[in-house]
């Protein structure tokens, strides 16, 4: 499955899980097709590249696609994670509620900063120092990077070096999993997700003002629907 099928599929689950509770019991494509903004067509055409039948009159069941999603999307399992960079942004993440709900558990965090380390707290925080001997004992697939864009490519290395497969980078800067290789050599799977926040913001920017500029009306709409003309003599 490619990235976009499953951030859809992830996003069909959390949908079908709010109208589960608003006690509904099918939904039909063009419902979660509105709900995240693509077509009917592509809801069923995704629903099919994962072998989940509806029916064209009575649509899907709805606990029986979350059973699905749950078990294909690995809802199931539990899903450890590690975030390494604890200021602001790193301790907003360690502190977000939200990741219970979706069974996500940060297990510990890491800074290079000893003033920040933490043992004794319920998300300890370690020192960066400690992340590969911390994995060891810990077996766990993802982590967070949360730290300044100069320490970021050392910081992917410490986490590649300690196991770490799957990468989602708050840092501002892009990381890619180039050249990289393992003690015999062969190449190390790595999966990263960049998110630059201020680059986001600046695409809204750009957006908003791509869209005022087409629902601006052109010189000539101006001209033809200005102001009426006087019919008197001697106005302009």
């Amino acid at each position: 499955m490619n990235k976009d099928l499953v951030l859809r599929l992830a996003k069909y689950r959390r949908l079908l899980h709010k109208l589960k509770t608003l006690g509904l019991e099918r939904v039909f494509s063009n419902n979660l097709g509105d709900a995240i903004g693509v077509t009917p067509a592509l809801v069923r055409k995704d629903f099919s590249t994962i072998k989940l039948s509806g029916n064209k009159r009575g649509g899907y069941n709805i606990d029986t696609v979350i059973t699905f999603l749950d078990e294909l999307l690995g809802q199931k399992r539990a899903k450890e994670v590690i975030l390494v960079g604890c200021g602001k942004i790193g301790t907003a993440l360690l502190q977000y509620k939200e990741f219970a709900r979706d069974g996500i558990r940060i297990i510990a965090g890491f800074d290079a900063d000893p003033s920040k380390v933490q043992t004794t707290s319920s998300v300890p925080i370690l020192d960066v120092r400690e992340l590969a001997e911390f994995t060891k004992s810990h077996p766990v697939g993802v982590g967070i990077i949360a730290v300044p864009d100069t320490a970021a490519s050392q910081v992917l290395d410490r986490m590649i070096e300690a196991g770490i497969t799957g990468i989602l980078n708050f840092a501002p800067v892009e990381l890619k999993n180039i050249r990289r290789s393992d003690k015999n050599g062969q190449p190390v799977r790595c999966t990263i997700q960049n998110v630059n926040i201020a680059l986001e913001i600046e695409n809204l920017f750009f957006l908003e003002n791509l869209h005022a500029e087409v629902d601006a009306p052109a010189p000539e709409e101006l001209f033809l629907n200005g102001p009426a003309r006087s019919s008197r003599k001697g106005s302009p």
